[in-house]
């Protein structure tokens, strides 16, 4: 006998909706209808996978579809809201392209938490929030996640460490050098975030004002010069395999 096929298949589209979801009708309608109207070409019957940032993720069916808008049936909850490792992601606006780059994988490596931070040669000082949101819902929906990164308003510096929580630990990328970022990170377990600076890095003033928290750890990323999306991504790995989810 051929086995029975996974229901839902692993081909089934997902959708972030900004609403708690609960099992009955469900209204969709903008660019998530056309996307699964006319994208996937979905029809009455069709699976659809759906979650919140709330509740978790829920298995959902198509029940009919329109010119502007279809209609689903949300049918049970497939799984709960994931746990999300306590890491936030400071980091300077970079200019757009690279940003849209760095919200996208800040996602992807489950961040909890990112913060935009204007510094003395951030090139970018107002970074689009709707479209950073936008990469970070898209990311999520590939990537399986069924929990969105908080996004902050961008907040300067001086401001981000003098209101810095007493209880979480600042890894900051020094490009003048510091603790190998593992070894740091593996040594100072709890909440956390990384502190990334713009594309011409920290002066020498906020340099000396980050390592006057007494919370900051200054880290070095390696020998090369990284490109700050990357020491961006680089960082966040480093710390999911040394303290958060990629241990288990």
């Amino acid at each position: 006998m051929p086995a029975t096929p996974a229901w839902p298949p692993q081909s089934t589209p997902r959708l972030f909706v900004d609403a708690p979801l609960a099992p009955g009708p469900l209204r969709i309608d903008g660019p998530p209808a056309h996307y699964l109207a006319t994208v996937m070409r979905a029809k009455p019957g069709d699976p659809v996978k759906l979650f919140d940032d709330r509740t978790g993720e829920w298995l959902a069916t198509v029940t009919s579809t329109g010119k502007r808008d279809l209609m689903l049936d949300v049918v049970e909850l497939l799984r709960p809201r994931e746990p999300v490792p306590d890491l936030w992601l400071c980091a300077a606006p970079l200019k757009k392209g690279r940003v849209d780059w760095m919200a996208e994988k800040a996602c992807e490596l489950g961040v909890a938490r990112l913060v935009p931070v204007v510094t003395r040669r951030t090139v970018v000082d107002k970074p689009n929030g709707d479209r950073l949101r936008a990469h970070m819902i898209e990311a999520a929906e590939q990537c399986d996640r069924t929990a969105l990164p908080e996004l902050a308003d961008p907040v300067k510096l001086p401001a981000l460490l003098r209101d810095w929580p007493a209880d979480r630990t600042l890894f900051f990328a020094d490009e003048t050098g510091g603790l190998p970022a593992l070894d740091a990170m593996r040594a100072h377990p709890g909440p956390a975030a990384i502190l990334i600076g713009p594309e011409g890095g920290f002066d020498a003033d906020e340099r000396a004002a980050i390592r006057a928290l007494p919370q900051a750890i200054g880290i070095g990323l390696g020998p090369r010069i990284l490109r700050a999306d990357t020491a961006a991504a680089a960082a966040v790995a480093l710390w999911m395999a040394a303290a958060g989810d990629w241990r288990s």
